[in-house]
Formats: C-alpha cells, structure tokens, sequence
C-alpha cells in the first residue's frame, strides 16, 4: 500500500495541475522540511517505547492517513470544476494544502515504520550474527523492490484504462486491507522473538533517565560499543527525582535535537551516512519529480509503472550483488565497489541531457512558470485535452510548458525515433543506476546497524533520515526554481556531481578504516568477534 501511494501521489498532483512539476516540487518540500526538523525527535521517540507500540502505532497513523488522503483526492477529481469556481478557487487551494498535509502525516508515520523495523527489529533478530543481518537486510530490500514492481504496474494500469479517481479508491481499500494484515504480522514476529519484548521493559523505567542524565553528567557510553552489546544501558541506576516545569518541557525537543545531531556526528561512520545523505540531492531517482517530468514528456502511467518496475528488477540485483561482494571483499570494500558501478550508470544520464530530444533549453527562464502561475493570475491547467492524449500516444512530447503542438502536425511525418533518444538514455541510466546505488544503501545501513548502540539506535538513524531529506529538500527547492521541463537537463547534471561528491566522501572514510588495505581484497572473516575492535573497525572485515 505504502509503495501504491509513494507512486500515484506524484501522477495525482500532475493530473491536477497540468503539466507543471510546481505541485509535486512543493509536496516533497514539505516532506523533506518535516523529516528534516522531526527526524531526532521521531528517532528519540522510537528510543524511548517499546518496540511494538511503535510498530502499531506508526502502522495505524501511515494507512489510516493514506486512506483519508484517496477520499479527498476522489472528491476533488470528481467536483474540480465546481471547486474551481468557489471563492476563486481558494476552496480547491485549500484541497490541495490538505491533501499535502496528510500526505506528509503518513511519510512521517512510515518513517518511524522503517527506522523501529529496518533499523531496530531486524538487528535483535539477527543476533551477533553479521552474515544473517547481512542476508536479511538483502532480503527485505529484495521484498521491498518486488512490491515496487507490482504496486506501480497494479495502480499504472488501473489508473490508464480505469481513472485516476478509480486509481484513489484502490489504494484507500487497499490500504485499509493491508494494514490489518499488517498489524497481525508485526504481532506475530513479535511474539515469535522474545527478545523483542526485553527492550520494552528496560527503556520504559531506565532509558528515559539515561538520555536526560546524559545532559547533566559526561556519564555516556563510549562511543565504540560494538553490535547488540546493550549491558551498560542496563547498568545506569536513575538519577534524584526533578519536578520538570514547563520551560524544561518546551526546552525538551530542542535539547533532543541538538543531542541527536552531536550524537549522529561523533559516530564513527558519520562520513559513510554523509555519503548516503548525499545520494538523495538528486533528481535520477523514481520519486515524484522524475515521474512527474517523464509524465511531461508523455509517457503514460501504464510506460511510468513499467519502468518502475524495471528499477525495482535491477534494484533487486543489487540487493544480490550486496550480499555476493560482502562475501568476496567485506563490507566497506562492497560500499566503494557500488559506488563505482553507480557513477559509471549515471554517465548515461549525462550523456541524455545533449542527445536529440532532449527538452534543455536555458533560453527559457526557469522563474516563467511560477510567474505566469502567482503573478499573472492565470487560471490551473486542467487535465490533458483528448488531443494531447493523441500527441502523448505517438511519443513525441510536444506539449512543454503549456504549449501545444499545432493542429495540422502529421505525426507520420515527424521523426519518431529522434525524442526518444534522450528520454530512453535518461532512463536506462537510471534504472542500470539502481544496482550500484542499492548495493551502496545496504552497505551503509548495515555499517549504522553494527556500529550504533541500541540505546542510541532510533535518534541516531531518525538523524540520518533528516541528513537525507535534508540533501532532498535541496533537490525540491532546486526543482521549484526550476520547474521547467527545459531545466531538467541542468538539474540532471548537478544531480550527478552530488552523488559524486558523495561517494568521494564514502571513500574518505574507508581510507580512514582501512588504511593501506582498502584495495586488498580478500574474504571477511565471519567468526570476527564484534566486541574485541575497535569501534572504527567493527566492518572492516
């Protein structure tokens, strides 16, 4: 449900504001603004209850939100007119801020989702085991490439040969089905891991204590406790009783933030999550911008899901080759070789950006459309005509920026191939792109799992998750001063020279861990004991 919502939201804002990408730009601002300011206090909170009150929790507040978003969007699409016409189309303005604002309550609650799960549950499944943590964080990413296959090929088609108001209503019943499944799932491992539950009866009483004696004294566990390795938690005896008034309580978020931020730059693989975070300051991914500009060019929601799914097929390869080259060359090593494999992808997309077809035209002011739209008073587009349906379906996208292409153009005298140049190169790069950049994302996520301590857990991966929409928010911002489908071509190119710098960055911190070894590539050992190295050092091998 969750990978139906993340795909259709982006194609719904499209197909009620026309064939600008100023809706979707704005819908992640507001996304990554709130992970970005919320993410340490999220993560805190994580820390601070037990794991399956927070995995029901989050669970209810993420479904429950993205059915109520499907209602609203039906309603607008089934009365957009009429809303147009009252008080000025401040009514439907009002529709659209609604739909961004619960929309953005469910991408926090699955935030939470992802860092009490992916972060937290599967480490105490694990055990002390690095291979069977490795194995499994390969085999959810795996689960989670296969829903982005079938949830984007499900909605694409209903969506195509259906509507988009059909396309809402699938989702809100899906989702309400789901999460039911879901709840009783979550209830089942929990159950089924008794280790799960031990968390909840310690940070209940003593964790709270912990965290808050941590700003009075330097009592704070060392920074290179190893994987699962949690006694020290328990050894904290809580301090004298305070009354908490009510200046300390609005105080509260702001210290936990701050600790978080500290917390997340002291560790020892904080150039690592600085090169993840770096990843995201990119427009060569399949959010809503890229789906919202390959909706400009004219491919359908039907090509769209297609194509997701042939991301999801080569992100699943790279989930393999994680777990192949982990084996081979060790963890870090696997990190340095993803990012290799990625770059090499992405020449592709550069290359697109001056190929035939491609829509890059600086001439055009990139402000032209937020001026036309804010400042001229000129009405919303409305959906696409049944004629530009027929442009669409030649594949030549003649309708950019609000153009339209002329009455009498014979599409069986305009050269087909030419435009598809540039759009079929933007996207093998970025689909050929997944392998390297999924390999890269479970190196990165397993070197935060075995090099955090438990206690820490939730705030330090809710600090990583702000470093990413922080990177994000940088992209949507770029993106809203450049709507355009002619600018496209420059944010491509910036877009690559920060998953550049990013991996430069991961290679500063394998140099740092291995030092003359980081290009001598042998087998890791997997009997290494996780609590006799250094912090530095616990995924060298």
């Amino acid at each position: 449900g969750d990978r139906m919502w993340h795909f259709a939201v982006s194609v719904f804002l499209v197909e009620l504001y026309g064939n600008s990408l100023l809706l979707t730009a704005v819908y992640g601002l507001v996304v990554a603004g709130s992970v970005l300011l919320l993410g340490a206090l999220i993560g805190d909170w994580v820390d601070k209850n037990s794991r399956l009150k927070v995995a029901q929790t989050s669970l209810v507040v993420q479904n429950s939100s993205v059915i109520l978003c499907g209602v609203i969007l039906m309603i607008i699409f089934l009365f957009k007119t009429q809303l147009l016409t009252l008080y000025h189309g401040w009514l439907l303005t009002l529709c659209y801020i609604l739909v961004i604002t619960i929309a953005n309550i469910a991408n926090l609650a699955s935030t939470a989702t992802a860092i009490t799960i992916q972060r937290d549950w599967i480490v105490v499944v694990a055990g002390e085991d690095r291979s069977k943590l490795a194995d499994m964080n390969a085999t959810i990413r795996r689960i989670d490439q296969l829903t982005n296959i079938l949830a984007p090929m499900a909605v694409g088609q209903i969506m195509t040969f259906g509507s988009p108001m059909i396309g809402c209503g699938f989702i809100s019943g899906w989702n309400l089905m789901s999460m039911c499944v879901e709840y009783l799932l979550l209830w089942k491992v929990y159950q089924k891991t008794p280790t799960l539950a031990h968390k909840s009866a310690k940070v209940e009483a003593s964790e709270l204590k912990q965290l808050n004696a941590k700003k009075e004294s330097d009592m704070k566990p060392a920074e290179g406790v190893q994987l699962i390795i949690e006694k020290d938690v328990a050894g904290f005896e809580p301090q004298q009783e305070k009354e908490v008034g009510c200046t300390a309580r609005i105080a509260e978020p702001f210290i936990t933030f701050r600790d978080g931020w500290v917390a997340y730059y002291n560790q020892p693989v904080f150039l690592a999550g600085m090169g993840l975070a770096f990843l995201y300051m990119t427009v060569l991914g399949f959010d809503c911008i890229t789906t919202g500009y390959a909706y400009t060019q004219g491919l359908s929601g039907s090509v769209l899901s297609l194509l997701m799914g042939a991301s999801a097929v080569t992100g699943i390869m790279g989930t393999v080759a994680f777990t192949w080259l982990r084996r081979k060359c060790g963890l870090i090593r696997t990190g340095l070789i993803s990012g290799v494999a990625q770059l090499a992808c992405l020449i592709l997309c550069v290359i697109s950006v001056f190929m035939p077809g491609s829509p890059m035209d600086l001439t055009v002011s990139p402000f032209a459309d937020i001026s036309a739209r804010l400042f001229e008073n000129e009405p919303l587009p409305t959906i696409a005509s049944p004629e530009s349906e027929m442009i669409f379906a030649t594949g030549m996208p003649n309708l950019l920026n609000g153009s339209i292409a002329p009455a009498n153009s014979d599409p069986e005298m305009s050269p087909e191939p030419v435009p598809l140049i540039s759009v079929s190169l933007l996207f093998a790069g970025v689909i050929a792109a997944r392998v390297g950049l999924w390999s890269f994302d479970l190196t990165v996520t397993q070197l935060l799992q075995e090099n955090v301590i438990e206690s820490e857990r939730g705030i330090i991966n809710g600090v990583q998750n702000s470093m990413n929409y922080l990177l994000d928010l940088l992209h949507f911002i770029m993106v809203i001063l450049a709507p355009n489908p002619e600018a496209f071509g420059l944010l491509v190119l910036i877009s690559v020279s920060f998953v550049a710098m990013g991996h430069i960055m991961y290679f500063r911190f394998a140099q740092k861990s291995l030092g003359k070894q980081l290009f001598v590539c042998h087998t890791p050992d997997p009997k290494a004991a996780p609590d006799s190295s250094p912090p530095g050092n616990t995924s060298t091998v």
